[in-house]
């Protein structure tokens, strides 16, 4: 079953504290979207987990109780910072862009992974965070269901691709579309697959 996230790293830190996580790096379309929530101690909601490990139909049940019961920042970097930058400082500027936007300055932040992004608080890396770390878990479900919520708008717009399926990530289907159809604005041309693909059509 794996470990359990819980709350120990976060109650021996200065007050309050963010976890913060990102959802859609791999993705070879549209944004990567990162979350930070600080959680009230006492409205904890149950069944918080790694957004992997959880059911969409779970995730969408978590998400709309986290946005009563905790504090909540939401960060993107678009494809144009993705393909200027790479995507690993995109991810590391939506994650800063996620802190920014909490309501309440955090004390400490604990960032899934292996690397912090610049902030204006102290920052901790915590490798399988979402794993570990209760509020780490609850930003990979806020990130999560924001990201397929764009991405489920953007399949509407452009249908060819199953977005609302495979949430932009390189499924068979998403290779077929790009083959036939191209890269659409949303595309990550500076991913290897994607560039392939669009110069084969």
């Amino acid at each position: 079953m794996g470990p359990v996230p819980d709350f120990d790293r976060e109650g021996r830190l200065p007050q309050p504290v963010a976890g913060v996580d990102e959802a859609g790096r791999g993705s070879w379309a549209g944004p990567v979207i990162a979350a930070a929530v600080i959680l009230d101690p006492g409205r904890i909601p149950d069944g918080l987990d790694d957004s992997k490990k959880l059911s969409p139909a779970r995730r969408t049940d978590l998400m709309a109780r986290l946005m009563d019961a905790a504090l909540t920042g939401v960060g993107s970097a678009d494809v144009g910072d993705i393909d200027g930058l790479n995507i690993l400082e995109a991810t590391m500027l939506a994650m800063a862009r996620a802190v920014d936007a909490l309501p309440v300055a955090p004390a400490h932040a604990l960032i899934d992974g292996n690397r912090v992004p610049a902030l204006a608080c102290p920052a901790t890396a915590v490798v399988r965070g979402d794993a570990a770390c209760l509020s780490i878990a609850a930003a990979s479900i806020v990130a999560k269901v924001t990201r397929d919520r764009i991405m489920a708008d953007l399949a509407s717009k452009y249908p060819d691709y199953g977005w609302q399926r495979n949430a932009g990530y390189g499924t068979r289907e998403h290779a077929r579309a790009l083959e036939h159809h191209g890269p659409t604005p949303h595309h990550r041309r500076s991913f290897s697959p994607v560039s392939r693909l669009a110069a084969s059509t």
